[in-house]
């Protein structure tokens, strides 16, 4: 099976990828999507398996009848399989299944603040503290902010974290810092921290680490190492719509041991082994931590999506997207116009994500000339990461203020290019070709798109 699907076209297996787009001539022509960081399209396979199982799709766990009782093997064997993908170590980590990976972030700062108890036993007036990082997406920064002290490791002028400041913190706190959250690779610039390596100086202070995979986990082989190895990721979290299965599931995989302790931040159906009027009696991770019914049909997109993924090899996918950015980078830095981000280091490892803008044209505006005028979906703006692209900008705090006294004024962000495995050079050369044309005539195309 993987010497087949390494030898077709990878754009052969998602859907929807040859649907003609509309140009603002009234023209249509075939869409170029590369906004994969924000969600991607399905993979056939996906579409394939969720129709084949719709007739038999049905409640999980308890249930006696047949329907019933194959839903819940398909959930659970999609468990297993999440689990496999990531290199999770089943005698001790658990799967909970969620929404995407902000819930599940979200559900270790609960937790977690529960188990600290917020505050340093013997030291009251001293919080826990949580080190996050300059680059990472709001999602591993605002659920931490109001239950937690937290401080940042620091980025260089380039972005990339800055290794030394977090042994610093880390020796700074002396013990109080119970979690280093930090992103797998970067939304903005698609650079890949060496979170295995900040796992072993993390547990060398006695806390935790929480990887967001979010970028990572689509595009390159990943593990989680096993639970007795200093390298060992504590948490990992990622979302589906992110790997070809956008059904609306996430995963949070962490001991099994923490889940459970405590109360779970959504109570209800599943949750409990027995209440009674004055009793509750928890059920154990990772029913514990899966409220109401389960996103059956979302389990089952991501189970088929890892399956196909596995099929093609994630190498071959890092390979195949490393070589797309590195076209992309040299043809863009062709373009005497734009300033490409990060890009002048091409031994910082990286997923293919590739931020730039064009001088004398809004982020916005291009992003609409290029969807106009070419059919290409980019991204624009700040991506939820706003003080990191403000400071890779280096956007002054008087045009911060001034921004947010002025909501009507341009705010400032990049267009951002982002690569899925079914992407291709030819791509690639379309966009380059779209953005050499608008910058031979920069003012005509702004002045057509006010």
């Amino acid at each position: 099976m993987r010497l087949l699907i390494s030898k077709l076209n990878y754009e052969e297996l998602v859907e929807g990828v040859d649907t003609p787009v509309w140009l603002r001539s009234g023209k249509q022509v075939k869409g170029i999507n590369f906004d994969n960081a924000a969600t991607t399209p399905p993979l056939k396979s996906v579409i394939e398996e969720i129709t084949n199982f719709a007739p038999l799709y049905s409640s999980i766990h308890r249930g006696a009848g047949y329907k019933s009782r194959i839903s819940s093997d398909k959930y659970e064997d999609a468990r297993e399989k999440v689990m496999q993908f990531v290199g999770a170590d089943k005698k001790k980590d658990v799967a909970i299944f969620v929404k995407n990976a902000t819930e599940g972030i979200n559900k270790v700062a609960y937790r977690l603040c529960q188990e600290n108890d917020t505050y340093i036993k013997g030291h009251e007036d001293e919080k826990c503290v949580i080190l996050s990082t300059a680059m990472e997406h709001h999602s591993n920064d605002l659920p931490w902010r109001d239950k937690y002290e937290v401080d940042y490791i620091d980025v260089d002028e380039c972005g990339r974290l800055v290794f030394d400041d977090l042994i610093a913190k880390l020796e700074k706190y002396k013990g109080r810092v119970k979690l280093v959250a930090v992103t797998g690779a970067s939304n903005v610039t698609g650079y890949v921290n060496p979170v295995h390596k900040i796992a072993e100086w993390t547990h060398k202070y006695g806390a935790k680490i929480l990887v967001d995979g979010s970028q990572l986990i689509p595009h390159m082989p990943f593990s989680m190492k096993p639970s007795g190895s200093s390298k060992h990721i504590d948490f990992l979290v990622f979302s589906a719509h992110k790997m070809y299965a956008p059904f609306g599931v996430g995963v949070l995989i962490g001991p099994k041991e923490f889940f459970a302790q405590g109360n779970p931040d959504y109570a209800g159906g599943g949750t409990v082994r027995a209440v009674t009027p004055d009793l509750v009696i928890w059920n154990d991770p990772p029913s514990k931590d899966e409220a109401g019914t389960p996103n059956l049909m979302g389990v089952i997109a991501l189970s088929a999506a890892i399956k196909s993924l596995n099929s093609i090899g994630m190498k071959n996918i890092d390979k195949h997207e490393r070589a797309l950015s590195h076209r992309l980078i040299q043809g863009l830095k062709s373009i005497d116009c734009i300033d490409v981000y990060c890009a002048d280091d091409e031994n910082q490892e990286r997923v293919g994500i590739v931020p730039f803008n064009m001088k004398g044209i809004n982020h916005e505006k291009l992003a609409e000339i290029l969807a106009g005028e070419a059919g290409i979906a980019v991204r624009s703006g700040c991506f939820c990461a706003h003080p990191y692209v403000v400071r890779l900008m280096k956007v002054t705090p008087a045009k911060i203020t001034s921004v947010v006294e002025n909501p009507e004024e341009p705010k400032p962000g990049m267009v951002r290019i982002s690569f899925g495995m079914y992407n291709n050079h030819q791509e690639v050369d379309r966009l380059l070709q779209a953005l050499q044309e608008i910058a031979k005539d920069r003012r005509r195309y702004t002045k057509n798109y006010k």
